[in-house]
Parts: C-alpha cells; sequence; structure tokens
C-alpha cells in the first residue's frame, strides 16, 4: 500500500484545515466573511457572493412551496450560465439531491437519467436546442416540472436587450404552464425554512458515469465527498491569498471535474470564476485577459484549440499562473508547445466521477514529472492491486489496478446495490475504489497511468460507453451485430467507430449508416467512421470480442 502524507510539496497540517460541514454552508460562510466579494462573471455582469446566496436561498423557497424537499431529486440541464450556482447550491439547501444532466444529451439519454434518478423538477434554459429536448422529456417521462431561466435575464443589460430585441431565433418560445414555469416564478423574496443537513449521511449530488457494458450509473455523492475533494483542491493552492484568485471557467459546470475544480473549489477559498458558456478559444483568451485569470483547469483539447487559434501569440495574459489539465492524457507535443507560446505552466492532474473529481496532481511549484497524473490529494491512500486478481495486491514493482481510498471516494451507485462488490475492494478496515485504470508509483509518489482496463472511450475528456452506441446502431433494420471501439484522434485523443456486420438482405452504405447514427445519439459520442465487415471477432463461447478487436484494428 503507498500512502501519501501531503508533505511532498506542502507541508501543511491538513487535518486542522479540512472542515465537515455541507456544500450550504460552505457557500454561507464564504459569503457571511464578504458578501460584496464577486463569484461569478459572466459576459461583463459580475454576481457577488451575496447575490448568488440570496438567489439560492429564494430557489430553495420555490423548490419548498412545490413540495419538493429533503432527499428529492433536483436536475441540471444546463451550460454555464449563473442560474447553475444557485439552481445547485439552492436545491442542497432544500435538503434535495442535485443530478447534473449534460446539455449534449438527446432526448433518449435524458429521458433515461431521468427515469432512473427519479428527478422531479429539471432547470433549463430558453435557449431552443435544450429547451426542445427538455420539453419533450417532460412529455414522455415522470418529470413534473419543468423550470425555465431566461439568459437575457442573466447579462448586462444592453446584452439582454439586444439578445430579445434583435435575436429572437435564438430564445425559444416557451409554453409556460403548472408544469411549465419560469425561474423567477420559482424564486420568491423569501427565504426558505431550515433543513437540517446531515453531511456524513446525507446526498448532495448524482454524477452519472458508466463502466464497460450497461446503462450509465449515477454515482452517490454526499456533501462530506464534495466538501472534503474542494478542500483537499484548495489545498494545493500556494496562493498568499486565495480570495484574490480567478479561475477561467471553461469547463461544464455539468462535468465533475468541474464541479468540484471549479465551482466549489472557489467557493471552498473564496475565489471567483470568469466563466463562459461554453468553450470558444477565442472568447476564453479574451475572457482570461478581461478578468485576469490566475488558474485554468480545462482538458487537452481546450489547449490544443487554443494552440490552434492565431489569437494566442498575441494574447498577453501574465496574471495566469497555472493550467490545470485532467479528463484525458494529455499529448506530450501539445504539453511543451503549449507552455513554450505562454510561458504558463502546466500540470497534470488525475480523477474519476467516483472520485468527486480529484485523485491526484501534480504540484503548481516545484518539481513536477511531465507524463504522470502527479502526487496523492491530502489524505488519500492507494494500493496497486494484481491486475487478474484484484483480491491480492500488484508484484512488487509491477503496474497494478489503481484503487483509491479517501474521504472524496463514493458511498456507491445509485440503485445498484450489486454493483458494490465489483467497484470496491476491502483490505484491512478499508475500502478501496477500484479505477480500471493500471498504474505505477515511484518512489517521489508521482503515479503514472500505464494502461487502462475498461472500455470507455474518453472524447476530450468526456467519458463514452461503448455499448450505448452500439444499442443504437442495432436498432437499425439493416445491422446484424455492431462493436464500437475508441481509436486515437489527434484533437479529441479518441473518437468512438464502429464495426458492425449486415443483414445479408440489405444494401446500404456505410456513410449512410454513419449519418443515421450520428443523428440519434449526443455529440460527444458521434463515431468517426462505421466499418463494415464479414464478421467480427468472437470469442471461444461465441461472444462478440472487443479486445480482439481492439487488438486487430489498433
Amino acid at each position: 500500500m503507498y500512502v501519501n502524507k501531503a508533505s511532498y510539496h506542502h507541508p501543511k497540517p491538513w487535518d486542522s484545515e479540512f472542515e465537515l460541514m455541507s456544500l450550504p454552508q460552505m457557500l454561507e460562510r464564504t459569503s457571511a466573511h464578504d458578501p460584496s466579494a464577486p463569484f461569478l462573471h459572466f459576459l461583463g455582469r459580475t454576481y457577488s457572493y451575496g447575490e448568488m446566496l440570496t438567489e439560492a436561498r429564494r430557489f430553495a423557497a420555490g423548490l419548498t412551496a412545490m413540495g419538493i424537499g429533503k432527499g428529492d431529486r433536483v436536475g441540471l440541464f444546463l451550460p454555464n450560465v449563473p442560474i447553475y450556482a444557485s439552481a445547485y447550491y439552492g436545491a442542497m439547501m432544500a435538503g434535495a439531491i442535485v443530478v447534473n444532466f449534460s446539455p449534449l444529451y438527446s432526448v433518449e439519454e435524458l429521458a433515461w437519467q431521468v427515469g432512473d434518478s427519479g428527478t422531479r423538477a429539471l432547470v433549463t434554459l430558453d435557449v431552443p436546442e435544450l429547451y426542445e429536448t427538455a420539453s419533450k422529456v417532460l412529455e414522455s417521462s415522470e418529470l413534473e416540472t419543468l423550470i425555465v431561466g431566461r439568459l437575457s435575464d442573466m447579462l448586462p443589460w444592453i446584452k439582454g436587450t439586444a439578445l430579445k430585441l434583435l435575436k429572437r431565433s435564438q430564445i425559444a418560445d416557451v409554453a409556460y404552464s403548472d408544469r411549465i414555469r419560469a425561474w423567477k416564478d420559482c424564486t420568491p423574496d423569501q427565504s426558505p425554512p431550515v433543513v437540517a443537513i446531515n453531511p456524513e449521511e446525507d446526498l448532495a449530488l448524482l454524477q452519472y458515469t458508466g463502466g464497460t457494458t450497461g446503462r450509465p450509473k449515477g454515482a452517490m455523492l454526499g456533501h462530506s465527498q464534495l466538501v472534503m475533494n474542494a478542500q483537499q483542491v484548495a489545498a494545493l493552492n500556494p496562493a498568499e491569498n486565495p480570495r484574490e484568485e480567478v479561475f477561467m471557467g471553461a469547463l461544464p459546470f455539468f462535468h465533475v471535474f468541474a464541479n468540484t475544480a471549479l465551482l466549489n473549489h472557489a467557493v471552498a477559498s473564496g475565489a471567483s470564476i470568469a466563466m463562459v458558456p461554453r468553450f470558444e478559444a477565442k472568447q476564453v483568451l479574451q475572457t482570461i485577459q478581461k478578468y485576469k485569470a490566475t488558474g485554468f483547469p480545462g482538458v487537452p483539447t481546450m489547449f490544443q484549440a487554443m494552440l490552434d487559434h492565431p489569437s494566442l501569440p498575441k494574447t498577453d495574459m501574465p496574471s495566469l499562473k497555472v493550467c490545470i489539465s485532467g479528463g484525458a492524457p494529455m499529448p506530450a507535443p501539445v504539453h511543451a508547445k503549449f507552455e513554450e507560446v505562454t510561458g504558463v505552466r502546466v500540470v497534470e492532474g488525475y480523477g474519476l466521477t467516483e472520485s468527486s473529481g480529484v485523485v491526484s496532481v501534480n504540484p503548481y511549484e516545484g518539481t513536477r514529472k511531465k507524463g504522470t497524473i502527479g502526487q496523492l490529494v491530502a489524505r488519500t491512500e492507494i494500493v496497486l492491486l494484481d491486475k487478474e486478481d484484484p483480491s491480492k495486491l500488484a508484484p512488487e514493482g509491477e503496474p497494478g489496478e489503481l484503487a483509491i481510498h479517501g474521504p472524496q471516494v463514493m458511498r456507491g451507485y445509485w440503485n445498484r446495490p450489486e454493483t458494490q462488490a465489483e467497484v470496491f475492494v476491502t483490505r484491512g478496515n478499508k475500502q478501496y475504489l477500484r479505477t480500471g485504470d493500471v498504474a505505477v508509483m515511484d518512489s517521489d509518489g508521482f503515479l503514472e497511468i500505464v494502461d487502462r482496463i475498461k472500455d470507455m472511450i474518453s472524447v476530450g475528456g468526456f467519458k463514452v460507453f461503448p455499448s450505448v452506441v452500439e444499442d443504437v446502431i442495432l436498432e437499425h433494420e439493416a445491422v446484424k451485430e455492431a462493436l464500437v471501439i475508441g481509436v486515437p484522434d489527434d484533437y479529441l485523443g479518441e473518437v468512438p467507430r464502429v464495426y458492425i456486420t449486415l443483414d445479408p438482405e440489405t444494401d446500404i452504405g456505410a456513410d449512410a449508416l454513419k449519418g443515421w447514427l450520428n443523428d440519434k445519439v449526443g455529440k460527444h459520442e458521434r463515431v468517426d467512421k462505421v466499418v463494415i465487415r464479414e464478421e467480427l471477432p468472437k470469442t471461444i463461447i461465441g461472444k462478440l470480442d472487443r479486445k480482439a478487436l481492439r487488438a486487430e484494428v489498433l
């Protein structure tokens, strides 16, 4: 067993610095320090901690009036907009459990996860693509209420007015009713009743992830897991005054990486976030300059896109101290070139949904090791398990499956008690989360991922589950068998590719099938090719063999 005592680069008394509390308590404490301090900068408008706390409390009151309370699920189907923060913390103030949904989801994907989680109310935006998807789910699922925020109300007055008057096509025609309600009508000017939250017992978030087979699963993350991981990340920052830090908010808040490294990290330290609705390289560069961002957590594709943009060499970013890359391995050439062009240090880290977001990071200052995922964050322990028999440790000096123990590790999967034995292993009196990643650790405590056990595909930091894409392509009457694997891509890291066999009676081309499939899946699940074959590899018992296919074509 390897144990990191956080003494490699931050000799601080960790145990005395971490506090157990709920996420709303963390927001309330930071706001009480200085209610006027900036929290969110959004397209020219700045929201203070006091403003966001007030709106969160009003949303909690609105949910309570709707009969939503302790243990109920409230979904967020939102891009990076200010009401994400007030809905996130406000739902928790009401005692509810937040469920994050990607704005890229199709109707089918969103409907399934709404049903699986038992989401009662869903918050979205009056952007046509989002509203149309959400309203269809309202019609076809057990979802009770759709709450719609107006983008124009979140913008500076001039921009909001221009959107309403000049860009009507960018605003959805919302059919308000008893079941489709405006955000402003769900945020009454009143205080919510106090709901007792036990951070060690109460859930705060269902964050959907997946595995090698079946549908995505909801990782159950409690207040204690998320608060502790936020503090673990905040403790890595060597800044003398964390309240003066400004984080570049290009990561989507619905992603667990952004939930911890941006939103909760900022609240834990009193920092502000300069946020953009979605990643666009030019807008990100302008935002970094305008708000003097000091830190930028992102995924490798973001840094590649910035390198590809002609504005990067001309952009002066003296405020930016460090970029943190996660979500997928960063190609060494991208790492080296970004640092060369910008002069900004890039550090790689590692985490997963089941660990609330962050497990390890390279130091912001001092010694780092490129190609590694850094050192463990405080209070985190690992074991390296035998790749063939997870009940045993890997042989000394050999790579093993990375398994994690720490205060940030999830409590299990929502309504999936049967998976407990699959994802956790007990050693001594501690449970360790199996990651499916094969790692080695050097004498300085730096970890390196050398292989991957799970079949999931990492597309620009987003996880794609082959079985989900396979299920869709198999709905086509011409398709007989299907296997999806990830193939290397210079920009996204990996992309899905589907290999199929066809019914002998059909006459359809690969391009036509590709178009049909890509119209039915989420954007990050779209395949680069459909490859038609006479047969697909199978195991000795006749099961389609993904491992053999991967070995054959990669």
